[in-house]
């Protein structure tokens, strides 16, 4: 759903930015309109590979001229049209709203939402962020510009309900129009931004925890974790943004659909918040249900209402969460059966020492091969042994590791140790690298480093001698490619359809474990084998 949000943000915050300039002209058509405004998000998608790093110091101070203008017009409106529309701040009006309205009231909970929307998308990125700057900013910014903004634009409408349909544009003064038309412009990038981040970020969470395809993931900040680009989720939503904007042509559809994703993020957001309240603040569980039951009694109401429009728009989200569903299931489930039949089928200690002596023939050199696994041997080795009839004379499994700092010290990068229970000349190894850290693996670096580490748990003498003599030998790389299959009743056909069609086309298609790693090609062997899953 937040995917499907940030799909819909930056198309109806500058599409509902750029439409003010209607306004000024009656030659100005909505088929103008939509233009431009594909050219922007053009421009915003294109403008994502340089990095958010680039730019956001000039977020803030766009946000605080932002605030400060509808707060300011707001205010103004206020005084001039209608001083008493701040009473509507009480919470009774509430009820007498809908004892007035009743069914049509609710039906228009869906209109309502938008103003939510708003002040949701400006927080959509708040990692970077600590508790008590979000409080102050939201308290004392963000909030009671928004509630001048509204009031003043409730007041203007009160005299002016014909336009209602252009009520921000309309209730500014006129020596302000083009300077609050580039400062709304600038405020719906931001906000467009916010978005664009927060569904990079979910992503590389979601490939952290092994709930997604490998995707590129390239990180932008070297002071902010979070910042990062994922360049085939930017043209996914650069593409699905456009489809969106010139499909609906700024019609209420989109509104629809924007609130639609939006009301349920919160409900999703709300669901998980307690369980972190339970599981992890370990806030007892009567408080708990009463900030589950007061949340989704709120979020349900609107909920309830949006849910009317889903033939005018309101199915755009759930299709853009369908979509990313079917993969994110596909992946999960192809990724636990394989890790199921590497843990069944893994090559213990007296395994791999039998392998070792089995060898015909130690041929000199080291050969690195790559695993996913850190403890034990992956079944593709004596798959490898197998067929090849023979190993290098210093074979050493390495395992890389991406940690969550800038960069990892030379002396921390590689955690080495012997296999147990197999003769010398085998080891493990794991390469640790920062989040900035280039994973270079080409010329003798790489090589040298390893070794070092390998000579300092060393048996003796005897054991860094054929180290030094294994490295001046050469060196071969080999990485493991797994095809699964599924066969048999047991399965059922939907999850050999899932297992032999959805994982293995998104294995094929995206990125490998080792995509990151720059290696030297020409001496790089990829060995590939068969899992059957039954």
């Amino acid at each position: 759903m937040l995917m499907g949000d940030g799909a819909l943000t930056p198309a109806i915050s500058v599409l509902s930015a750029v439409q003010g300039i209607q306004s000024r002209s009656s030659k100005i058509e909505q088929k103008h309109v939509v233009m431009l405004t594909v050219v922007i998000l053009l421009l915003l998608f294109l403008f994502q590979q340089l990095g958010t790093s680039k730019v956001s110091f000039s977020f803030s101070p766009i946000m605080l001229v932002w605030f400060a203008s509808i707060a300011m017009i707001g205010l103004y409106n206020i005084i001039k049209y209608y001083p008493l529309v701040l009473k509507a701040v009480s919470p009774h009006y509430i009820y007498y709203y809908f004892a007035r309205n009743g069914t049509a009231g609710w039906e228009q909970l869906g209109a309502i939402i938008l103003c939510i929307t708003g002040a949701e998308a400006m927080f959509a990125d708040l990692g970077h962020f600590n508790k008590a700057s979000i409080q102050v900013a939201f308290s004392t910014v963000v909030y009671p510009s928004l509630i001048l903004a509204y009031s003043g634009q409730a007041a203007y409408l009160i005299k002016n309900p014909t336009d209602l349909s252009t009520a921000f544009y309309s209730s500014i003064p006129g020596p302000l129009f083009w300077p609050m038309f580039v400062v709304s412009t600038l405020a719906a990038i931001v906000a467009s931004q916010s978005l664009i981040s927060a569904s990079f970020s979910i992503i590389r969470q979601s490939i952290n925890l092994g709930c997604f395809p490998r995707a590129t993931v390239r990180h932008t900040s070297d002071k902010y974790e979070g910042q990062v680009y994922c360049p085939e989720v930017n043209y996914l939503l650069m593409v699905l943004c456009i489809l969106i904007t010139v499909g609906f042509q700024g019609g209420p559809e989109i509104g629809h659909a924007f609130g639609v994703a939006v009301i349920w993020v919160m409900l999703i957001t709300t669901a998980l918040m307690t369980v972190v309240m339970v599981v992890i603040w370990e806030v007892r569980a009567p408080y708990a249900a009463a900030f589950f039951a007061l949340y989704v009694a709120i979020e349900g109401v609107y909920m309830s209402s949006l849910m009317n429009k889903m033939a005018q728009g309101g199915w755009v989200p759930f299709a853009i969460t369908a979509f990313f569903l079917v993969i994110t299931l596909s992946w999960t489930y192809g990724r636990k059966k394989k890790s199921e039949y590497e843990a069944g089928h893994m090559i213990s200690g007296d395994e791999l020492a039998g392998i070792v002596a089995k060898s015909a023939a130690r041929v000199p050199g080291v050969c690195f091969f790559f695993t996913d696994l850190m403890n034990g041997v992956p079944p593709i080795v004596r798959h490898y042994a197998a067929h090849t009839g023979c190993l290098r004379e210093l074979l050493v499994f390495v395992t890389v590791r991406t940690l969550p700092v800038t960069s990892v010290l030379p002396e921390e990068r590689f955690l080495v140790a012997a296999v147990d229970e197999v003769p010398a000349g085998v080891y493990r190894c794991v390469a640790q690298y920062g989040y900035m850290d280039k994973q270079d693996m080409e010329g003798d670096e790489f090589l040298e480093s390893v070794v070092a580490a390998l000579k300092d748990v060393a048996g003796g003498a005897a054991e860094a001698a054929m180290m030094d003599r294994a490295r001046r030998s050469g060196v071969s790389v080999v990485i493991g490619r797994t095809i699964l299959t599924a066969s048999g009743a047991k399965l059922g056909w939907f999850r050999r359809f899932v297992i032999n069609h959805m994982y293995r086309f998104l294995q094929k298609n995206f990125n490998s474990g080792v995509a990151t790693l720059k290696m030297d090609h020409e001496k790089t062997l990829q060995v590939g084998n068969r899992y059957k899953i039954e």
